[in-house]
Order: C-alpha cells, then sequence, then structure tokens
C-alpha cells in the first residue's frame, strides 16, 4: 500500500488535552509499516480517533451528499461542478481519500491492539480501538468488497498484504466487538482509565459498549439478505443482542477543536465554511441544497406529480431552515435547490446567487445562530464532531425491529425517537417533531404505516434527511442495500443507477499491484462477486 505522511495527534502530558499541531508527531511511513512500538495507546488512540474522523467529516461526508442528491454545486458561480459526480466517472482517481484516510487511521488502531498488553494495562484502550476499527473498517468494506486485511498492518513482515474476503473481514470484525464487549464486562482492574484521552465518552465503558454493540446490529441488519452458513452465523449472532444496550445519545468527538489555527478547526466547519482567519471558503458558496431535497423539505410546493415527492404533499418540515439557511422565492420563505447537474440557463439552475440554500445553521454550529464573525468562527471551529448520532441508532433498531421481530421490538417507538432526535440535534422549533410524526402518518413510504416494505422506506427516508450533512455514506450504503429513498440521478449522469461499489484507489495499483484486484468501471454498477457481498442478489 502506498506510503503516506500523516499525523497522530499527541496529547500534552501536563494538561492532557489537544494542543496546536506543533504536537502532531509526523510519520512517513506505510500504514502497514506502524512502528508505533514507543507510542503507548495513550498517546496513539485520541490521535488515531480525531484523524479517521476527519476524514468522515469532510470527504465521506461530500461523497454521501453528493450521491443521496442531497448537495448541489451552485452552477451560477461555478458554471459546471461536481462533473465526476455528477456523470458518475468513477475511476481509481474516484474519492480515494476515503480510502487512504481510513486505512492509514484503521491501521494507528490495529497497533493499540497489537501494543503489548500482557498485564492488561491498556485493556480499555484495546477493547475501544476494536470498536473503532469495526466502526471504520465497515466502511471500507461497505464501499469497495474485498480489502487487504488479515495480512495488512504488519510493518515491514508484508508491505504488499493479500485482498481478504470482505464476508470473512466482517466476521473477523463482528468477533472483534465481541471481544471488545467482553474486555469492557470483565474490567480488569489492573486496566488504565481512559479518561482525558477518550475524546469520545471521557472514559465511560459503558457508552464504548452501548457502541460496541450499535456497530455490531449495523453490520447484522446489513446482513440481512445474506444465505447459507452466513446467514447461520448472522442469526446467532443477533441473539446475543437480544436486550442489549444501544446508543441512546450523540456520539461526539472532541479533540479540543478551535479556532487557534486551520488544524484545529472542528473539520466539517474547517472543510465547508470558514478557515481559522475568519475567512469564508469557496466551499461555502459552492455547496447548495439540491433541488430534490429542497422539494422533500418544503413539501413538494410545485406539487410535482413524481411519486418521489407525492408522499411529502404539504409536509413542511421544520427542519429545514435549520438543515439549509432559508431564501426569499415567489414571495415565500423557503430551501432554494439547484437540479444536480444543471447549468446556468438550463432548468433547476439559479438566476441569481440570492436564491441559492447553502448549509445551514444546525449543521454548521448546533444550537443557536451566531451573527458577529468572531462568533461564527469560535462556535463553528470548536463544536463537537459527530461519530453516530442518536437518530441513526434509533432507526438501525426500527429496522431491525422489522427483519427481526422475534428478537427486537417497539419498532415504531424506535422510528418515531429517531425522527424526535434528528429535530433535536438540529435544534428545530421545540415540538414540531411532535407534529411532523402525526402529519407523515399516513404517508404512505414517509411515516408508519403499510407493509414492512413500506416501513424500510419510510426508515430509510427518515433516515436520509437524518443523516445529511452528518453521515450521509450512511445512508448511501443504505441506498444500495435497499433502493430506498429513491433518489434521482444528476441530469448529466451518463450511468442508468448509482454505483454499488467504489474502485480501488492508485495507491493500491501503485504500489500493492500484485494483490489488488483488477476492477473496472462497468463492475462499480453491477450487482455482481465484485460488489459487496451483502449485496450480491
Amino acid at each position: 500500500m502506498k506510503k503516506f505522511k500523516y499525523t497522530i495527534l499527541g496529547l500534552i502530558v501536563a494538561s492532557m488535552t489537544l494542543t496546536s499541531c506543533d504536537h502532531y508527531l509526523d510519520i512517513n511511513e506505510n500504514p502497514n509499516n506502524i512502528h508505533a512500538e514507543a507510542i503507548t495507546p495513550t498517546l496513539l488512540f485520541p490521535g488515531a480517533v480525531a484523524q479517521t474522523y476527519r476524514t468522515q467529516a469532510t470527504w465521506m461526508n461530500r461523497f454521501g451528499g453528493l450521491m443521496m442528491n442531497s448537495y448541489a454545486g451552485n452552477s451560477y458561480s461555478f458554471g459546471a461542478p461536481f462533473g465526476n459526480e455528477y456523470t458518475l466517472n468513477v475511476d481509481s482517481s474516484f474519492y480515494p481519500q476515503i480510502w487512504d484516510g481510513l486505512y492509514r487511521n484503521v491501521g494507528n488502531f490495529v497497533a493499540i491492539e497489537k501494543y503489548d498488553n500482557s498485564t492488561h494495562k491498556y485493556d480499555n484502550y484495546v477493547a475501544a480501538a476494536k470498536v473503532m476499527k469495526a466502526f471504520y473498517m465497515q466502511t471500507i468494506v461497505d464501499l469497495y468488497g474485498d480489502a487487504p486485511y488479515s495480512q495488512a498492518f504488519m510493518g515491514q513482515a508484508n508491505a504488499t498484504p493479500k485482498y481478504d474476503n470482505d464476508e470473512e473481514i466482517y466476521r473477523s470484525l463482528i468477533l472483534g466487538l465481541n471481544d471488545a464487549i467482553t474486555l469492557i464486562d470483565n474490567g480488569n482492574a489492573a486496566a488504565l482509565e481512559l479518561g482525558a484521552t477518550d475524546i469520545v465518552f471521557q472514559g465511560t465503558m459503558d457508552n464504548w459498549k452501548r457502541l460496541a454493540n450499535t456497530v455490531k446490529l449495523r453490520m447484522l441488519v446489513r446482513m440481512s439478505k445474506v444465505t447459507g452458513s452466513l446467514a447461520t452465523f448472522r442469526d446467532q449472532q443477533l441473539q446475543t443482542l437480544a436486550g442489549a444496550n444501544f446508543i441512546d445519545s450523540d456520539v461526539l468527538v472532541n479533540p479540543g477543536y478551535s479556532a487557534a489555527n486551520d488544524d484545529q478547526q472542528n473539520p466539517f466547519y474547517g472543510y465547508y465554511v470558514r478557515n481559522s482567519s475568519n475567512s469564508q471558503l469557496q466551499n461555502n458558496t459552492l455547496f447548495t441544497a439540491s433541488e430534490h431535497i429542497a422539494t422533500c423539505l418544503n413539501g413538494n410546493p410545485y406539487n410535482m406529480a413524481d411519486n418521489v415527492y407525492q408522499k411529502f404533499n404539504g409536509i413542511i418540515d421544520a427542519r429545514r431552515g435549520r438543515m439549509f439557511s432559508l431564501v426569499a422565492y415567489n414571495g415565500l420563505s423557503v430551501v432554494k435547490g439547484v437540479r444536480q447537474g444543471a447549468t446556468p440557463g438550463q432548468p433547476g439552475a439559479p438566476t441569481d446567487l440570492t436564491t441559492v440554500s447553502r448549509f445551514g445553521n444546525g449543521w454548521i454550529f448546533g444550537q443557536g445562530s451566531p451573527s458577529t464573525t468572531a462568533q461564527l468562527t469560535s462556535v463553528g471551529s470548536a463544536k463537537s464532531g459527530v461519530l453516530m448520532t442518536r437518530s441513526e441508532s434509533n432507526f438501525l433498531q426500527a429496522e431491525a425491529a422489522v427483519r427481526y421481530p422475534s428478537i427486537f421490538s417497539n419498532g415504531q417507538t424506535k422510528f418515531e425517537n429517531g425522527i424526535k432526535a434528528s429535530f433535536d440535534y438540529l435544534y428545530a422549533t421545540a415540538g414540531t417533531s411532535a407534529t411532523y410524526i402525526t402529519a407523515i402518518q399516513a404517508k404512505v413510504g414517509l411515516g408508519w404505516n403499510g407493509t414492512n416494505d413500506n416501513k424500510i422506506e419510510a426508515i430509510m427516508t427518515q433516515k436520509w434527511l437524518a443523516t445529511a450533512g452528518i453521515n450521509p455514506t450512511e445512508s448511501f450504503i443504505d441506498y444500495n442495500r435497499t433502493g430506498f429513498p429513491v433518489t434521482p440521478m444528476a441530469t448529466t449522469s451518463a450511468k442508468p443507477n448509482k454505483p454499488y461499489r467504489l474502485m480501488y484507489p492508485s495507491s493500491e495499483y501503485v504500489a500493492n499491484s500484485a494483490n489488488v484486484p483488477q476492477i473496472s468501471n462497468a463492475q462499480c454498477f453491477t450487482k455482481n462477486q465484485t460488489t459487496p457481498f451483502w449485496n450480491q442478489n
């Protein structure tokens, strides 16, 4: 695999908090050749979490938002943006940052697992590292299929690891989550507490167990269509989650984000909004709401006949002004989006800059709407990042209740709790979630009614709205798995459907050419043996 210059965020031992980029430890090394023996898990863990999340908040957010037609490019100011995303020109240069960014930091979690722990001093670090490894390695498998795993992260012993079967990676990750749960349950007295080095749960191991259960459930639900011995394994593992506790609060990450410099900013804010010098970034005007999501959030005001929009008729979503900025248009205050693929002068393209809705304050700041330049930077830069929302956890449990009713129950309650949690996260107007839930009740595919297939569509549609701007790649993976929510292609798409997988990046073809599978563009758009194992039927 390719050599990278990457960073492990260090801790100032005296204060146990992350500080400026002067305290980054640079390692110019292959992610399979990590020489971290001298770096203890206490120093390695917070940096590994923060750096992996950076990939999630930037490139994964961008990819998922564009693939799910939540975002569009401001074609008024930028002509014809996102050409590769709209035409679906998927090749080895298409979003390599996802593979490269996740892989090199998964290697850091593996380094923690391999660190000498004969005295059980680092049990809690090993448990948390196993959870984070599964959290992100699952994304690798879900987007790419087969990947280096059993021979990866072995240092000079093997710089060109073989590619493992993706279903075997899933099995291993699930068993690793079981090991993490066992470590937490045993609570060895010799183990160091995570304490301030835990930039996610501040050392509360019960929350790490809840996250382990939730990630495990996510993997098992994703395997809902598998057959044979893999289905047997799935069903056995599902039984172990009967009565388990799952995430019931937003899973946040914050290593000490601030406006001190660009590297220390919350990465979402520093990628989409402003830099630490208060200068507005190009992405702040490049990214807009898509026409598709705007029509859904506005309640289909033009009564478009397409069945995709009919279920939204009259349902004005109170989250819309928190997800995107509201603008005056035709005498109304609405989300104004741009049709993906539209260029100036075409339908769906903005006629002037003032009619374009950009990312809203709910995503950027959380509670409140800072007004001064100083507030914009200080609040947005320091805002915690989100690994997984309470909303996503509830929608996952709702789907599990539909698919496995003998093990999981209260599907409707979990579904409605997922909607409420989304409103809460965005700080939408108090009480509006209850009004919204009542309004959608009769809408098949939007509220909790109809057949199980209708309920799955409703879960995926609500999950799409809830994960937009936060972790939309999860919605894209669910879309490939379920076909929901129905998502329009860009007008310039050269393909009939979204990609079922991504192509391995150039770094693999250069440095691990003997092992990397040769994947064609056509295979990325066809369900076959090269797509993730759970998406081949």
